[in-house]
């Protein structure tokens, strides 16, 4: 079939769609874009649904092979002009490859906590960007994933999937309340630590045992009195300068490096 060249096509117009949070909740799908990104979508067999190729832009051998590994899979190709490309890309420069990608979400209920490093709780993070690196570290780490609660952004927004580096993939990502929390964190027995400046206790010297969630607040509030009443203790990270407080993502680095250091990984 020849390359589709309508901006109107109803395919593309779907794609384009999945810019928006609505329509990504509805559909339960997300648009991934990139060499790096799309190939580590198939690296990791995620639930692909669609393949988007524009052979006047990809170029790259690594992206042909991409490609045609979606194709012996059996996933949907869709090639594209260059300016259709263009119109559904993200990206300055796109690079001729993109997939839609089916969501994956579990709910804390089917979570049972096991010997992985620890899992991160947010409580309404707003960034994408910081959301993204969170992962991206959580996975570097060896975190099992992400547990998001109250009124938190989307993981499968695209800035968040850019951040990840690949990490949206790999990390398990889980909704919840807060009542969910504490009822998952006393039915197994779960350590949560969470951060706070006001807090005693240097993060350097406190305990960190398996079973362990790291509670971070929200960039604006931190933790409430609320999401802290459920924390079995609370750390602070020392700030010797001016400011009052780290960003959301590298306060949570901080943490799970600490975390990942006492456990002596490697």
């Amino acid at each position: 079939m020849p390359p589709i060249t309508s901006f109107g096509n109803s395919a593309i117009k779907a794609i384009r769609a999945l810019r928006q949070r609505k329509e990504r909740e509805r559909s339960e799908l997300f648009y991934v874009e990139g060499l790096r990104l799309v190939g580590e979508a198939v690296d990791l067999s995620v639930g692909i649904e669609t393949c988007v190729v524009a052979p006047q832009l990809l170029t790259s051998e690594f992206g042909w092979r991409t490609v045609n590994r979606m194709v012996q899979r059996g996933i949907t190709r869709l090639e594209v002009s260059a300016d259709v490309f263009r119109s559904i890309s993200l990206k300055d420069g796109p690079q001729g490859i993109a997939a839609v990608v089916r969501q994956r979400w579990e709910s804390l209920e089917q979570v049972i906590p096991s010997d992985e490093l620890c899992w991160v709780a947010l409580a309404g993070v707003q960034d994408p960007g910081n959301l993204g690196t969170i992962l991206r570290t959580s996975d570097a780490v060896g975190a099992a994933g992400v547990i998001l609660l109250g009124d938190a952004t989307d993981p499968y927004d695209p800035g968040a999937v850019r951040a990840s580096m690949g990490a949206v993939f790999s990390q398990r990502l889980v909704r919840a309340s807060i009542e969910d929390l504490s009822a998952w964190k006393h039915r197994h027995g779960v350590m949560v630590v969470g951060t706070s400046g006001a807090a005693p206790v240097d993060y350097r010297y406190a305990p960190y045992p398996k079973p362990l969630t790291l509670f971070m607040g929200s960039e604006r509030e931190g933790l409430t009195p609320e999401e802290t009443s459920i924390c079995d203790g609370m750390v602070s990270i020392p700030m010797l300068g001016r400011g009052d407080s780290l960003n959301l993502a590298v306060a949570s680095g901080v943490m799970l490096y600490e975390v990942l250091r006492r456990h002596d990984i490697h």
